[in-house]
């Protein structure tokens, strides 16, 4: 329709998810989105989204010397 490509609810939900991830947001509130009822559903799902963490992590240690 419309050269639109039809995806189903589960792929807009793991897009919403993906999206907010790469903005940033914390996992625990993804997780509160999404419904999970454990974390570590959304952490074993997402994590390779958080490639930049331990960059982040690096630079504010760097920063504080």
């Amino acid at each position: 329709l419309a050269g639109v490509k039809r995806i189903r609810i589960h792929d807009f939900r793991h897009s919403h998810a993906s999206l907010l991830a790469n903005e940033g947001i914390n996992i625990q509130e993804i997780a509160r989105r999404l419904g999970h009822s454990n974390i570590s559903m959304t952490w074993n799902t997402y994590s390779h989204l958080y490639p930049r963490e331990e960059e982040r992590a690096v630079k504010i240690l760097n920063e504080i010397v």
